[in-house]
């Protein structure tokens, strides 16, 4: 169960909403009888592996290997949501290498793709919506003044709802210096809501501590990783590398065949190419196809 008395939203002035509204709004990565896309990255070793087909790829849905119709890896436009920390301990130096950091990433988009950002502390300020303007998406970092304390499971639940609508492909960058001490919401109720969305999320953080299980687990529901820097002047170099690679990702289309329609379906994606990795999102919500 949500919290009854869940997370606050700050846009003009903070709201509250209720944990029946947050249940409403949780996001589905659904699937009917048409084609499931899934986003899926190949690497061999600390590099992404280009030109590859659907032959090369195997596809098992709840343990059914699938026939995929098609691999599309070319320059699709994509949603980033830029979600990060702006608590009191994001401040001074850490600040300005967070903003250069974010302005490098802004730099790397196309002019068909798209940004928000979102930033946290004690509670979430939805700052600039998804727009092919990232001007407003600059203007709003430079307004930013850390405070308060971190909320990042917040953070990220609203970035899933945020991308929910979206068409196109999705990623979420979520950026934090430290652990979760003030969210509404708890870590398996927001994962829950990664694996029904169709965004793949990255986290970087500079903390030095390890108890950092729930981005783990939100990056690895969704095909993503985490990347841990040593100090926030690497954050530049980490945001390029996670552009880089989302880009570098392929596409597996697929129409399900053997298995049922509905409930949650589980993904297994692999290469036939030997010393290769695969990150993909664990599975989807089938619904059954209207009567």
């Amino acid at each position: 169960m949500l919290r009854r008395a869940a997370l606050s939203l700050v846009l003009t002035a903070p709201v509250l909403f209720s944990g029946s509204f947050l249940a409403s709004q949780q996001p589905k990565f659904r699937s009917r009888a048409l084609a499931v896309r899934v986003d899926v990255l190949v690497m061999d070793g600390r590099n992404p592996v280009a030109s590859l087909t659907a032959a090369d790829f195997e596809l098992r849905d709840n343990g059914v290997v699938q026939n995929i119709d098609s691999v599309d890896n070319a320059e699709v436009p994509v949603n980033v949501v830029l979600t990060l920390d702006t608590s009191a301990s994001v401040e001074g130096k850490r600040l300005a290498d967070l903003s250069a950091a974010t302005r490098r990433l802004l730099d790397g988009l196309r002019p068909a793709d798209r940004a928000a950002l979102i930033t946290f502390d004690h509670a979430v300020l939805p700052r600039a919506g998804l727009n092919a303007d990232v001007d407003a998406v600059r203007q709003q970092l430079a307004r930013v003044e850390p405070s308060g304390r971190t909320s990042v499971l917040d953070g990220v639940y609203v970035a899933l709802t945020t991308i929910l609508p979206e068409p196109g492909r999705s990623l979420v960058v979520v950026f934090t210096d430290g652990d979760d001490v003030s969210s509404w919401l708890v870590g398996s109720e927001v994962v829950d809501s990664a694996a029904r969305s169709n965004a793949v999320v990255y986290a970087v953080t500079s903390s030095r501590r390890r108890e950092q299980r729930v981005l783990e687990q939100l990056t690895s529901t969704t095909g993503g990783d985490i990347l841990r820097v040593a100090s926030t002047a690497d954050l530049g170099s980490a945001f390029e590398k996670i552009l880089r690679a989302f880009r570098s990702r392929y596409v597996l289309s697929y129409t399900p065949s053997g298995v049922n329609f509905g409930g949650f379906h589980r993904l297994d994606v692999r290469t036939k190419r030997r010393g290769l990795s695969v990150k993909a999102r664990a599975g989807y919500i089938g619904v059954e196809p209207a009567k």
